[in-house]
């Protein structure tokens, strides 16, 4: 079993939407809560016309329920580090490389034979 490469792209754009839908919205405080969930919901939107068809054409091409679901999560991270680093300005701590080592080690179990 391979990785389709149209799933992995398809998922990384799904996740920048959605990481902008979830978090995009932290440090504007003049707009009401209600507003930001209706934003946040049209911005969700696109993230699901990414993620329905990757995780189709990906089971199609021979991952399982868990492979998709441990991919994407680590596609998440990964786009979501930048997204912290690089708009919400925290800084990156050690602590957090070590968890995601420990993630990386949930993808190979995930995927050995």
């Amino acid at each position: 079993m391979m990785i389709n490469i149209k799933t992995i792209l398809l998922l990384c754009g799904s996740n920048l939407f959605m990481t902008f839908a979830w978090y995009g919205l932290l440090k504007v405080d003049n707009i009401p809560i209600w507003k930001v969930i209706l934003i946040s919901w049209a911005v969700a939107f696109f993230e699901y016309l990414l993620m329905v068809p990757a995780n189709r054409i990906g089971y199609e091409s021979g991952m399982n329920g868990f492979q998709l679901k441990v991919t994407q999560e680590v596609i998440t991270l990964i786009i979501f580090s930048f997204f912290a680093v690089l708009y919400l300005k925290e800084p990156f701590h050690w602590k957090y490389f070590v968890s995601f080592a420990f993630i990386l080690g949930a993808v190979y179990f995930a995927f050995k034979k």
